[in-house]
Order: structure tokens, then C-alpha cells, then sequence
């Protein structure tokens, strides 16, 4: 009403199709969108609108921050949580801070939204630093879904060795017989996660990049960095042995898997490799949306705020795998990504259920998943990260150095940690490091990673530009 501009930013290009839609269907062809899969051309032409003025509301992932509004009066960002507003290419930015900043710059609102804040937000909204909103129940007073959690142990015990549980494929049945959707989730891509050698342990790397290779079909082992495709070999390399197989647990081995069991049921699949086109995301979304399929089967891009009334079950396949990762925050994104998992079940009018299919039943993040309980899990993450001095209990700043030549990125290294304690012994920075980034290796280019921790921001600040 004011005649000013809106930014709705949101994590991925997936969800465009449904919050672009509902935008046009209240303020009609003053909206336009922003996303990476669009040309230079297009991207062009959609700011040079905005800065006409012809549009008064652009949506799209983190780069629409910097649509040139002249009249900007309010940013949102949705499902806040994300780590997809993080840039990780020069410059690097968060598009949270970022956004903050340019609404301090142009006297513009700034308002998140998300079921599972970061933890970063969520600190700063008890402080008072923001104005926390608390919605206290689902929208038209809806149940949230009944839980139930698997312990895969248990299931190998009784000799099930099939990705999907008893009771995942009891609920599964049920859910076809009544006519109704469900929604499998999987923390991974590709058609198997690693291969490697029963006998030995030996695991097919990447020559190029410290990171094990992932099967495809047609016997290829493909890396995801810097794209390397060999061919699967038939006996291990290390010590021959024939015993040399696929990891199996990946949305295609998932799709088969469903095809065998329920032969009737229509399946779709949504992950990296169905959804590189131009057009594909909308193209499966839409025609989930139209009934035209009982299963949708993802990875991530699927539990990410999509709302389907006829979704009365969701699965999580593999709980647990984003809980081995190598990052201080992996309890906090297995928190994040099952709640919204979860809550991806029960939309409509019909009440929804979920399975977690799990090797940790007994982990806080999973227990707190289940119970759609944020304050539980945020005491617990924040005693852990207290105690750890990691962010947001102190701040945190991260050095990457990358080289060709390993023994001097080494020796460099040393170097630099030495410094940084020398200079930061007064202050008693917490150093850690320096170590290999948790891909060692891109592209023949060695990667190294030095990390300091202080409660006060400023010193670390200090530390950078000395040296």
C-alpha cells in the first residue's frame, strides 16, 4: 500500500513452484522471480524490471537479496534454518546477515520464518536482539502427525535386510489401499553411497579429491566435486577380493525396491540427477500435486516446506546418516531436516504419520524430531555447544588455505598456526587445527583448515587483520 518493494527469499529453487503461485494469486503480475537456473539474459531482464519499478515483489534462493530495489521496505526469508543462504563461492556471504544489513542500510523490515531456527537466530530472538513470534499451533488447529520410531538394529536382528522396515511397509499398504500419498525421504543422492571391499574395508576414492566415488548405474563410479567416472571394478583393488559392492542405499535403490514390493503403486522420484532440466522441479511437483503418483521419493529437496493435503505418510529411510557427518552442527540439520520431514505429513484434513527409520533411537535430535519439540532440543543442542565453546555459545572463525603443493601448504600452515597463537595468547583463543577440510582434496588442489574460538567476536576480528 505504501508503494514500496518486497525481497521473499527462499533456500531452493524446488519450492519456487508453490510460494511463487500463491504470491500471483494475491498480488498478480507485480511479482516476478529470480532463480540460477535462469540465463544471464533473463536475470538481466528481471532486474532491470525490478529497477523500472515494473515489479513490486521478487521471489527467489539467496542471490534475489541484491534485486536493485530503490524503494526496498521489506525482506522476508523463509525456513531461515537453511544452509543453502550460506555462499560458499567469493564473495562468501550469509544471506541472513546480509539481509539484516542492507535493511539497516535502506530502513527496510526484516522478517524469518522457519519450524526449526538456526540456533544462531533463535539465541539472538531470546536475547531480545530480535522479536521472537512463537505460532503455537499448526494452521487451523491440525494434529501434528503420530511418530513412530524403528531401530534398524532390532529389523536386522529379525533377519529384515530390506531398506524399508515392517512397519514402514505395513503403514505403506495402507496408505495405497485408502488412496491416499506418501512421501519417502533419503539423506543422500545417486544410486548407492560408497563401494567398498567387505574383506579389507578398502573404499573407491577419487584420484583427484579426497571424497569416496558414487555407483550409477551402468557400473560407473562417478565423483561429485570434480565429476571423475571410472568403472566399477570386479575384485578389490587393495587385496582382490570379490567381496567388493555398493553401499545400497540411495533414492533409485529405494525406487526399485518399491516397484518390486508394490508393483501397482505409481512412484516418482525427485533428487539431484531427475531435476537437472530446466522445468523438471515444477514438472514433478506439479504432477505429485495432481495425484497423478501414490510415492514421491527424494532426498532433502523434498521435506523443504511443500504442502500436499493428500500426504498422509512420511518416511525417513536413513535418519541417521546426516548424524555421522564430520561438523559440529550435524545434530542440529538431523533436528531440522526430520521435523520438516515430518511435518510434510498431516497437511490436509486427513491426520498423518511418520516412521524414522533410525541406528540411534536413543539420540536427542531424533527423539526431540519426533515430538515437534524446538525448546527440548534447543536446551540440550546449546548445553553441548556451551561446553564446546561452538557457536552461538562463542564465535567461531574459520581459515581455509589451499594449495598444489602439499608439504608446503603444510608447512605454511604451521606457520600460520603458530602465529595465531603467539599473537593470540593474551586473549586465550581456543585453537584448533590446523587439520584437512573435510574434503581434503579438489581437483589436485590440497585443502587445509585452521579454526579459532572466543566468546568476544572482536578479538577474533583483531586476530584477522594481524595476520
Amino acid at each position: 500500500k505504501e508503494g514500496k518493494q518486497a525481497i521473499v527469499l527462499i533456500p531452493e529453487i524446488a519450492l519456487t513452484y508453490q510460494t511463487v503461485r500463491r504470491f500471483y494469486a494475491m498480488f498478480g503480475d507485480k511479482v516476478s522471480v529470480l532463480n540460477s537456473r535462469l540465463s544471464l539474459g533473463e536475470r538481466y531482464d528481471q532486474f532491470k524490471r525490478a529497477k523500472r519499478g515494473e515489479v513490486q515483489v521478487m521471489v527467489g534462493p539467496r542471490s534475489a537479496l541484491f534485486t536493485p530495489f530503490s524503494n526496498l521496505g521489506l525482506i522476508v526469508i523463509d525456513e531461515e534454518h537453511e544452509p543453502t543462504y550460506k555462499s560458499e563461492n567469493t564473495p562468501r556471504y550469509h544471506a541472513r546477515e546480509t539481509a539484516i544489513q542492507r535493511a539497516q542500510m535502506e530502513h527496510a523490515q526484516v522478517v524469518m520464518g522457519s519450524a526449526t531456527p538456526s540456533l544462531e537466530a533463535y539465541s539472538h530472538g531470546c536475547s531480545g536482539e530480535y522479536l521472537l513470534v512463537r505460532l503455537r499451533a499448526r494452521y487451523e488447529e491440525r494434529p501434528l502427525p503420530q511418530v513412530s520410531i524403528v531401530d534398524l538394529r532390532e529389523e536386522l536382528k529379525k533377519g529384515n535386510r530390506s531398506v524399508l522396515s515392517r512397519e514402514l511397509k505395513t503403514q505403506l499398504e495402507q496408505v495405497l489401499e485408502k488412496r491416499e500419498q506418501a512421501m519417502l525421504f533419503l539423506n543422500r543422492r545417486g544410486y548407492a553411497g560408497f563401494v567398498s571391499c567387505r574383506a579389507c574395508g578398502h573404499v573407491m576414492k577419487c584420484p583427484h579429491c579426497d571424497v569416496s566415488l558414487s555407483e550409477h548405474n551402468g557400473n560407473r563410479l562417478i565423483c561429485h566435486y570434480c565429476g571423475y567416472e571410472t568403472a566399477k571394478p570386479e575384485v578389490c583393488p587393495s587385496c582382490g577380493s570379490p567381496y567388493i559392492g555398493g553401499f545400497k542405499a540411495g533414492t533409485q535403490q529405494i525406487e526399485q525396491v518399491l516397484h518390486k514390493t508394490f508393483p501397482k503403486a505409481r512412484v516418482l522420484r525427485m533428487d539431484y540427477d531427475t531435476t537437472r532440466n530446466k522445468g523438471s522441479y515444477e514438472q514433478i511437483l506439479s504432477s505429485f500435486a495432481a495425484h497423478e503418483a501414490d510415492i514421491l521419493v527424494g532426498t532433502q529437496m523434498i521435506v523443504k516446506g511443500h504442502d500436499f493435503p493428500d500426504v498422509t505418510l512420511v518416511g525417513a529411510v536413513a535418519a541417521d546418516l546426516s548424524l555421522n557427518a564430520a561438523d559440529y552442527r550435524c545434530a542440529e540439520r538431523t533436528f531440522q531436516l526430520l521435523t520438516q520431514a515430518v511435518g510434510r505429513s498431516g497437511r490436509g484434513n486427513k491426520p498423518g504419520e511418520a516412521v524414522i527409520q533410525t541406528y540411534h533411537p536413543e539420540h536427542y535430535s531424533i527423539q526431540t524430531a519426533a515430538t515437534q519439540d524446538y525448546e527440548a532440543f534447543y536446551r540440550e543442542e546449546m548445553s553441548y555447544r556451551l561446553l564446546m565453546d561452538y557457536p552461538p555459545a562463542a564465535h567461531m572463525l574459520s581459515v581455509l588455505v589451499s594449495g598444489e603443493n602439499e608439504e608446503l601448504l603444510e608447512q605454511g600452515m604451521d606457520y600460520l598456526a603458530k602465529f595465531v597463537e603467539r599473537i593470540s595468547g593474551k586473549y586465550r583463543v581456543h585453537v584448533i587445527g590446523p587439520a584437512y577440510a573435510s574434503v581434503g582434496k579438489v581437483n589436485d588442489i590440497y585443502r587445509k583448515v585452521l579454526y579459532l574460538k572466543h566468546k568476544d567476536e572482536r578479538v577474533l576480528q583483531d586476530i584477522k587483520n594481524k595476520t
